[in-house]
C-alpha cells in the first residue's frame, strides 16, 4: 500500500486518538491496539517515514494516557470475554465454516471405512479400548469405562490432555494449515468410527447420550481449535495488503487468543466427563445437557459475535 494512500486511511481515526474523546478505559484499549498495528505497518513498509515518527510519538502519548487510566485486572478480564473474544471470532466464522467441514467430512468417512471394515475400528482406537468395551458390553455397561478411574485424577487429566490436543491443532496451523486440517481429520474420522461401533451392536442412543454430555463442548473446541490454526495458516498463505510478517502476526495472534479463549470450555468438558458421564442419568436429563451446551456454543460463538459486530458498526 502506498503511504499516501496508508494515511488517507487511517488519518481520522488517529485524530480521534489524538484528540482523546473517550475516557472509557476499554475502548482505549481497542485503540491503542489499532495503533500499535499501524505503527507496526508503518515501521515495516516506511522506516524513515514522518507519518511513522508522528505514530510513535501518538503511540507513546497514549502508552501514558494507559497507565494513568489503568483498571483493575478483572475489568480487562470481563472485556475480554464479553467483547474482544466475540469480535475476534466473528472475523473466523468463514474459517470456523470450513473447520466444521472438514471435521464432518472426516467423521462420515469414518463412520463409512468402520461399516465397510471389520478392522477399521481396531486400527483407529487399538485392540485394547475395543477389548475392553467389547467385555463392558458382556458385563451390560457398554460405557464403563468412565467409571474406571478416579474421578479428581481424571478430571485433572483429562483436560490437560483436551487442552494440549487444542493448542497442538492450533499450533499445526504453522503447516500452511495442512497440520490443522490433519488434525481434524484425524480427530474426525476416530468420532466417526468410534460412532458406528456402538451403532453396530445397537448401542447408538445409549453412547450418544452418554458420551454427548461432555462430547458437545470437547467436540465443539476442538472443531474451533482448527478454526484457531487455521486462521494462523491462511495468514501465512494469503497476507492480502500486508507483508507476509505482519499478516502472520496478526493470525498468530488472533488465533492464540481464540484457542485461549477455549480453556474454559475445556474445563467445563472435562468435568463433565469426570463427575457427570459417569452417572445413570435419565435421558431427559441427558438430553439437557446436551441441548444446554450445544445452545451455549452457538450462541457464544456464533449468534452473538455476529449480533454484537453489528452494534459496533458505524
Amino acid at each position: 500500500m502506498r503511504e499516501a494512500l496508508f494515511v488517507k486511511r487511517n488519518t481520522d481515526k488517529w485524530r480521534t486518538i489524538e484528540q482523546a474523546t473517550t475516557r472509557n478505559p476499554d475502548e482505549l484499549t481497542e485503540r491503542y491496539v489499532e495503533l500499535t498495528d499501524d505503527l507496526s505497518y508503518a515501521r515495516t513498509f516506511y522506516p524513515d517515514s514522518n507519518v511513522t515518527r508522528y505514530l510513535n510519538g501518538l503511540a507513546a502519548q497514549m502508552h501514558r494516557g494507559l497507565m494513568q487510566n489503568r483498571r483493575d485486572d478483572r475489568s480487562r478480564f470481563i472485556t475480554f470475554w464479553k467483547y474482544e473474544l466475540p469480535l475476534l471470532f466473528r472475523q473466523s466464522h468463514r474459517l470456523l465454516a470450513v473447520s466444521a467441514a472438514v471435521f464432518l467430512a472426516a467423521g462420515i468417512l469414518g463412520w463409512l471405512s468402520a461399516a465397510h471394515d471389520n478392522t477399521f475400528v481396531r486400527l483407529i482406537l487399538g485392540d485394547q479400548y475395543v477389548n475392553m468395551t467389547l467385555e463392558n458390553i458382556k458385563k451390560g455397561d457398554p460405557l464403563g469405562v468412565y467409571n474406571s478411574r478416579d474421578q479428581a485424577s481424571m478430571f485433572v487429566q483429562i483436560t490437560l490432555n483436551n487442552i494440549y490436543v487444542a493448542f497442538r491443532t492450533f499450533i499445526f496451523g504453522l503447516f500452511a494449515s495442512f497440520g490443522t486440517m490433519a488434525m481434524l481429520f484425524y480427530n474426525g474420522v476416530m468420532l466417526g468410527s468410534f460412532q458406528y461401533f456402538f451403532y453396530e451392536r445397537g448401542l447408538l442412543l445409549d453412547s450418544v447420550l452418554k458420551i454427548w454430555i461432555h462430547g458437545t463442548l470437547e467436540i465443539s473446541a476442538i472443531v474451533i481449535a482448527g478454526c484457531a490454526g487455521l486462521t494462523v495458516g491462511n495468514s501465512l498463505l494469503f497476507p492480502g495488503t500486508y507483508s507476509r510478517l505482519e499478516s502472520f502476526k496478526r493470525g498468530v495472534k488472533q488465533g492464540l487468543k481464540i484457542a485461549i479463549g477455549l480453556v474454559p470450555i475445556f474445563i467445563m468438558a472435562g468435568f463433565l466427563e469426570s463427575f457427570v458421564t459417569r452417572l445413570t442419568l435419565p435421558p431427559v436429563a441427558s438430553g439437557a445437557i446436551i441441548l444446554v451446551s450445544a445452545t451455549f456454543i452457538v450462541w457464544y460463538f456464533i449468534l452473538y459475535p455476529i449480533s454484537l459486530n453489528r452494534t459496533v458498526q458505524p
